[in-house]
């Protein structure tokens, strides 16, 4: 039995429980609040959601136990990833652990390796600064909407190549956040309710099915592009981009070279199992809503936030400018200038241990398991909180303070691996985290190299959904003047 020790007691019942419902009360109204309450309780606590039971773990050391030391108990499942795999079907985040679960990671993992993901750095970059260059100066925007289409609109040229038509980048942009909103959806209502004939979800149904079919046209323009690459004997190995730098300056990304652009997701089409071959359509489309979902909740979400920040800091603006400067001069951003930015890389590093992205994460026990003293049942959901743990006094000095100096090496020695959970741990940890933190860098030293955005609507709050997201997030953006160049006549970047 895991974790077994000579005593055990039952884990304590976080207080404000309601006949019926539990505490479904407590998660629906004040769902940060009350998750960062149950710290206080114990390392290990019960609350109901309605009749069914679910342990919250608290304490990071106890989370590493769930998800590296005895991963085998736990396995990745409960009522959120059963809803998720509706809609992802066995994509990497919600498929079963196993072989099939490792299998998959293997034949992906090539996609995500620094030097694959180096060769589209110049091609996002380039589809950032065309897009952020037709922003209005002086009109208020919509900076969360704006993160999730930018970040989306990025991936999509990363991962498919460019000149991805333009009606199926927009219906991707238009679809994802209604399927991610009927999807939230089914994780609260009960099972029962969401396979009725009611209209919501055969909306939601008709929504998941446009979607896959968008993705079998980019799946098919991207076969297109590689069957149409150039056969060099002296070319990239098999699953990379033979071109990985041509001038893609118009905001879809496409190529104003000779030869189309291949994409990160050539590494999947050209996968090829020993044993099961290559993946089929149903995989591949499993795999591509998957990075697609990453793609915008977390990554839209984390900028969004970080903007906030900056606005309202303006020492850390003008180290962030310095930064900038000092490895830029008056040229755009390149790729390999990436490496060159820590104090950005910690400013959106403390953008999401204080915001998330994700709040609420679920396993399934596979048997029984004492956690910290405390028995589980064979088949309970237990829970951690990647917010909880990132809001930690014990760990975090002043938690709820923006303090992006915190991640300077000797004051991070002090922060344990698990009290940072923005990519997860383990085997099931994300395996997008290198690209996420290349798109990260890249949207943000864009945007902050050529505008400064002010606040216009009042300060947002975190809402949990999928994301802890704001509830309302308005800037306006003013073309930045760099130190350089104040009190001359040159015009801003």
């Amino acid at each position: 039995m895991s974790g077994m020790s000579g005593t055990s007691a039952a884990a304590p019942t976080a207080p404000g429980r309601l006949p019926l419902i539990g505490h479904g009360h407590q998660l629906a109204r004040r769902p940060l609040e009350f998750m960062d309450s149950l710290r206080s309780q114990g390392s290990v606590v019960k609350i109901l959601i309605g009749p069914t039971a679910a342990y919250v773990v608290t304490d990071p050391a106890v989370t590493r136990r769930v998800l590296v030391t005895e991963v085998d108990a736990f396995a990745k499942g409960g009522k959120i990833i059963d809803a998720l795999r509706v809609f992802f079907g066995d994509g990497l985040a919600t498929i079963a652990d196993g072989d099939l679960h490792l299998k998959h990671r293997r034949l992906m993992q090539p996609m995500f390796n620094k030097a694959h993901i180096a060769t589209r750095g110049d091609v996002m970059i380039r589809h950032v600064r065309a897009t952020t260059e037709r922003w209005a100066e002086g009109v208020a925007r919509d900076t969360y909407e704006d993160m999730n289409d930018l970040t989306l609109s990025t991936f999509l040229v990363a991962l498919f190549g460019s000149g991805l038509p333009g009606h199926v980048e927009g219906e991707f942009q238009s679809l994802m956040p209604a399927i991610m909103r009927g999807t939230i959806r089914q994780t609260i209502l009960p099972g029962w309710v969401t396979k009725l004939p009611l209209p919501a979800n055969r909306a939601h149904e008709r929504r998941v099915a446009r979607l896959r079919a968008l993705i079998d046209q980019a799946i098919d323009h991207h076969r297109a592009q590689l069957a149409a690459e150039p056969d060099t004997s002296a070319g990239p190995p098999a699953g990379c981009p033979a071109h990985a730098g041509g001038s893609t300056d118009s905001p879809t990304g496409s190529s104003t070279g000779n030869s189309p652009e291949g994409g990160l997701f050539s590494t999947l089409l050209t996968a090829d199992d020993p044993e099961t071959g290559p993946l089929s359509r149903q995989q591949l489309q499993d795999e591509a809503i998957t990075l697609l979902t990453g793609a915008i909740e977390t990554t839209g979400t984390t900028l969004a936030w970080t903007l906030y920040e900056i606005s309202r800091n303006a020492e850390i603006e003008r180290r962030l400018h310095d930064e900038l400067d000092a490895v830029c001069g008056d040229r755009p951003l390149r790729q390999e200038d990436l490496g060159s930015l820590p104090y950005m890389r910690s400013v959106l590093k403390e953008a999401m241990r204080m915001y998330g992205p994700a709040w609420l994460v679920t396993r399934t026990t596979t048997r029984q398991v004492v956690l910290d003293g405390h028995p589980i049942p064979e088949g309970a959901d237990v829970v951690y909180s990647p917010y909880v743990h990132q809001h930690d006094p014990a760990v975090y000095a002043d938690p709820t303070a923006f303090d992006p100096d915190r991640w300077e090496p000797e004051r991070a020695k002090s922060i344990s691996r698990t009290s940072f959970l923005a990519f997860g741990d383990g085997r099931r940890k994300c395996i997008g985290e290198e690209f996420a933190w290349t798109e990260l860098l890249i949207v943000l030293a864009t945007i902050v190299q050529r505008w400064r955005l002010t606040l216009t609507s009042p300060p947002p709050r975190p809402q949990a959904i999928v994301t802890v997201k704001p509830d309302k997030l308005s800037m306006t953006p003013q073309l930045r003047v760099p130190k350089r160049t104040q009190g001359n006549a040159e015009q801003p970047v």
